[in-house]
């Protein structure tokens, strides 16, 4: 992995450490203009997008957690670690999830000529996704895709992606690969690929229509996990009785210290 990428000119704003991962405390439109003035320069880095799991996770895998301090940005994703910004001073913190900002980010760059490039998922997911970026933004450049095969890319994979994505002139890389795969990847492209890229989860699916997102009301009350344990039992019900017992005790011991050291 090579060296973090400097945070943007407009990143004034200190992060704050939430169970030990660093999250930016940034707004929708702080978050969009970082992106954008990473990409107009074909900077190379990456965003997280981390929420509950991603946190607990890089506690426990150096490899994951050395990858989201290497990020030039970690919004708060799943809606515990906004509300633990707001606990620990952001009063105002919104959620900034990875399917929303895709699609924010690509309205406007369909208004700016801007490039995209898309990296993941399944053939079919890209196909349906690239419908419906064309019908919802008939401007909008997506300047390729591409679906990985399943198993590890060897090292001339990655070097020959990198070469298609710089060609392409894309400035940004929207990354659907699941966590903490997608972080894994992204840490190791920096440095090759000259374009931000972001990590964002199921984005792809939600978006194609392959996976189901949660209701809006699920959405706002911070119940979408709930959504997707109840969609996909089985799968899921060992990680959301994991991750959330993790993370409401490292949150409870992280808020008990915050307070006496106020």
């Amino acid at each position: 992995m090579t060296d973090p990428a400097p945070r943007p000119e407009n990143s004034a704003t200190p992060q704050i450490a939430v169970l030990g991962t660093p999250i930016d405390p940034v707004s929708w439109d702080e978050a969009l203009d970082r992106i954008w003035q990473l990409a107009r320069r074909r900077q190379s880095a990456y965003v997280g997008i981390c929420n509950a799991h991603s946190v607990v996770t890089a506690r426990q895998d150096p490899a994951f957690k050395a990858a989201l301090r290497g990020a030039v940005m970690n919004t708060p994703d799943g809606a515990p670690v906004a509300w633990m910004l707001r606990k620990l001073g952001r009063p105002s913190q919104e959620r900034i999830n990875g399917p929303d900002l895709m699609m924010r980010y690509c309205e406007q760059a369909s208004q700016r000529d801007e490039a995209i490039y898309l990296y993941g998922a399944s053939p079919e997911t890209l196909e349906l996704l690239q419908k419906r970026l064309a019908r919802d933004w008939p401007t909008l450049k997506i300047a390729g895709a591409y679906s990985p095969p399943f198993k590890p890319p060897s090292t001339e994979e990655d070097a020959a992606t990198a070469q298609r994505i710089n060609q392409s002139g894309a400035g940004t890389v929207w990354v659907s690969l699941g966590c903490p795969k997608q972080e894994l990847w992204m840490a190791r492209q920096q440095g090759h690929i000259n374009a931000v890229m972001i990590g964002v989860g199921a984005a792809f699916d939600y978006h194609a229509g392959t996976l189901r997102r949660a209701p809006p009301w699920m959405q706002q009350r911070g119940l979408e996990w709930l959504y997707r344990l109840c969609s996909e039992p089985r799968r899921l019900w060992r990680r959301y009785l994991v991750t959330n017992t993790a993370f409401i005790a490292g949150a409870c011991k992280q808020l008990l210290s915050h307070k006496a050291q106020g």
